[in-house]
């Protein structure tokens, strides 16, 4: 059977330490800087560098993430940390930034490297690229089915969410946090903006009344387990670097068990996983989920697991428990109406008197406003939480080796099966009254007490009637011991830095005016203003007036095959056979992303909405710097994309004006296309800049308002 590996997330040192113990195969983490979860604690150069040695201690395999976006300023501090952790022996950066990506690859061929799942891998067509680029792995999107990863059949690792939090949009496509707050998703800051209650409009019409129309359940795909082990995937992951030590030990745990084949009541199991984390659980698009049960929106927080409903409410509040539910002093509950909860410092038996626990009916003190009825949940299992501190350490399984022969030095040799240390000892003598055998001498050489090491054999090529002192002996498996953890710490990736060149040549193409509309009355404003490139994203338009450039749908599973002539793209692929125009989705946030775009045959390619003016006119001077003129394309006006969503969750009808809004009253457009939800921007995005050629997108506007909005930039 495939060997599938067990990767876990790590927030801090707890975290990594839980889910060592708890048996997984590799850990992710972020450095202070460049990780997609800039709020979770992360570890500072001191941390890292211990984070290294204990992972390998324990044959545990540690990739960190430096998976933002990286504007040109942070290029060398970029690279900078990606050096320092190559030399101390890390095993992959998990990288987003197609530029970083590219670059990495060049100057240390013996760094690996994974794309990030936010760099939105979800085709077959994206594989191949990074496999052509030298990538190791890939980190799938969370949209790609179980099928259509096993039916990707390019020689690259591949890896997989199955269980944690489920970002709503295509990861690295969501700008919603961007646009509405400053706070990129991109950049690690995303505000969980899908979090928060949408009101659902058709025209003027409300629909949904303030629901968590964009919260996702939590992914939890252990019922799938058997499908999982004969599929193709190469590493499992488990999301999680912003939850507790607890819960990394509970899931590594739960998903180590699986994994290896014990036998577990996965009922009662999933039931104490309840009590941890869950916002309702769903397979997720990995096993084909229906878009009406794949979100939850009633509830963006945890709710726990049902334990009873409240009977009466007076001085203190009355639960009824079901039957078989036990509620424990210190266990955490919440009212699922009311929305509040707490931790229960005191709990009363029906005469008002204090106890440890109760089955049945009991009362906890008044809180918070809750009625009759409101159902009861666990938050918080305390008598699970101490079992999960009282655990079983993990250890690595090692052999010793003895030879001892009389008027010879002592051999003894310690191998964990790969790595092996040796010493010679004293002069062997002959017993004058007690002679040692092996069962004694096993028995001594295996008190490897809070060692990483359990001695699972011996080996002995001894005389008989051999005397040894039980001092030498115990000293000299210290030392054994302590060499043996210095070799498992040691890095095996040998340190290779090269000197990159690059390519300079001038761009002589015109400064021009780009405009994407979205109906026939757009185009024909656009045709009689004579605007030089026409972008239509209806294929019917497209089919009409092939001269003009199409706009190639995102997230597609398949590309190469299906790209027209004249297109523009915003999923990466090698298009060196067919040069393309790269949309602003390519998220182009430094000169050298735009730079290797180029060589893989997209040119020009749209500068990200997330760059400011400023940043925008210096990101152009120091590309021309480095690698001669060039013309770029700047989104100058238009509503920007904030979400692409595979199915169609908001259950909407085709070409039907819909909708959302939120708390503050701000109204975002959005569709479905027959197999994506787009959600745009509340506000319509305009800039105006010199020298470049500016990308102008048209939603709803009339013919009128668009031949207006041209005039202004073609004057």
């Amino acid at each position: 059977m495939k060997k599938h590996e067990l990767l876990v997330p790590a927030g801090n040192m707890d975290c990594l330490r839980q889910a060592v113990m708890n048996g997984c195969d590799a850990v992710y983490l972020a450095c202070k800087n460049f990780g997609a979860r800039k709020f979770a604690n992360n570890f500072d150069q001191e941390e890292i560098v211990e984070a290294i040695r204990y992972c390998h201690l324990y044959g545990v395999r540690i990739y960190v993430t430096m998976n933002t976006l990286i504007k040109n300023s942070e290029v060398e501090d970029f690279i900078s940390q990606a050096r320092f952790l190559h030399q101390q022996g890390v095993d992959a950066l998990i990288v987003q930034d197609f530029g970083m990506i590219c670059l990495l690859r060049e100057m240390f061929p013996n760094l690996e490297i994974h794309a990030s799942t936010q760099a939105n891998i979800s085709s077959k067509d994206v594989c191949e690229l990074y496999h052509q680029l030298g990538v190791k792995r890939v980190v799938f999107s969370r949209e790609l089915s179980i099928d259509e990863i096993d039916s990707i059949n390019v020689p690259i690792e591949k890896e997989a969410f199955i269980h944690g939090a489920l970002c709503i949009s295509y990861s690295g496509c969501c700008l919603m946090s961007s646009m509405l707050g400053g706070r990129s998703g991109n950049r690690g800051e995303c505000a969980g903006v899908c979090r928060m209650p949408f009101s659902l409009y058709e025209g003027n019409q409300c629909i949904e009344k303030e629901k968590y129309l964009l919260s996702t359940k939590e992914l939890n795909t252990s019922s799938q387990i058997k499908r999982l082990l004969d599929s193709s995937i190469d590493s499992f992951k488990i999301e999680g670097r912003m939850k507790s030590p607890f819960y990394v030990g509970f899931i590594t745990r739960l998903y180590r068990k699986l994994i290896d084949g014990e036998t577990i009541d996965l009922v009662e199991d999933e039931k104490k996983l309840k009590t941890i984390f869950i916002r309702e659980f769903t397979v997720g698009r990995m096993f084909r989920e229906e878009d009406h049960s794949f979100m939850n929106t009633k509830s963006p927080n945890h709710v726990g697991y049902p334990i009873g409903k409240v009977v009466d409410v007076k001085d203190k509040i009355k639960i009824q428990l079901n039957p078989g539910e036990v509620l424990h002093q210190e266990d955490a509950i919440r009212f699922m109406n009311a929305q509040e909860g707490f931790v229960v410092n005191y709990l009363y038996d029906e005469k008002g008197k204090f106890i440890s626990s109760s089955e049945s009916v009991c009362s906890v003190d008044h809180k918070v406003s809750v009625k009759v009825g409101d159902i009861v949940s666990k938050t918080q299992d305390f008598l699970l939480q101490k079992e999960y501190e009282n655990l079983p350490k993990r250890k690595v399984s090692v052999s010793f080796f003895l030879k001892a022969h009389v008027g010879e030095k002592i051999f003894l040799s310690l191998t964990d099966g790969v790595h092996s240390v040796s010493l010679e000892g004293d002069i062997v003598e002959k017993a004058k009254t007690s002679p040692m055998d092996s069962e004694r001498i096993q028995k001594q050489l295996g008190k490897l007490g809070d060692t990483p090491f359990l001695c699972t054999s011996c080996e002995f090529d001894i005389e008989d009637s051999i005397f040894l002192s039980i001092q030498v002996l115990n000293e000299m498996r210290r030392k054994l011991v302590e060499e043996l953890i210095q070799e498992r710490e040691k890095s095996s990736i040998p340190f290779v830095e090269n000197k990159v060149s690059f390519e300079k040549k001038e761009d002589t193409s015109l400064t021009n005016l780009y405009v994407q509309v979205s109906n026939q009355e757009q185009f024909d404003a656009c045709m009689e203003l004579k605007v030089p490139h026409i972008i239509v994203s209806d294929s019917s338009l497209y089919e009409k007036n092939q001269e003009m450039i199409y706009s190639f749908p995102r997230c597609q599973f398949s590309i190469r095959d299906q790209i027209p002539l004249n297109c523009l793209v915003s999923d990466y692929a090698n298009y060196k056979k067919h040069p393309v125009i790269g949309g602003y989705p390519l998220n182009v946030f430094n000169i050298y992303t735009a730079y290797y775009l180029e060589k893989i045959g997209v040119s020009p390619v749209t500068l990200s909405v997330e760059l400011s003016e400023e940043e925008i006119y210096s990101f152009i001077e120091e590309y021309q710097k480095k690698f001669g003129k060039k013309n770029f394309l700047v989104f100058s006006y238009g509503r920007v994309e904030n979400m692409i969503i595979k199915g169609n969750i908001l259950q909407l009808k085709e070409k039907t004006s819909y909708s959302l809004k939120d708390t503050k009253n701000r109204d975002f457009p959005c569709f479905w296309d027959g197999r994506c939800t787009h959600i745009l921007n509340c506000d319509v995005y305009s800039l105006h800049l010199k020298n470049v050629s500016s990308y102008l997108y048209f939603y709803e506007e009339t013919g009128e308002e668009v031949k207006r909005i041209v005039l202004g930039y073609l004057n």
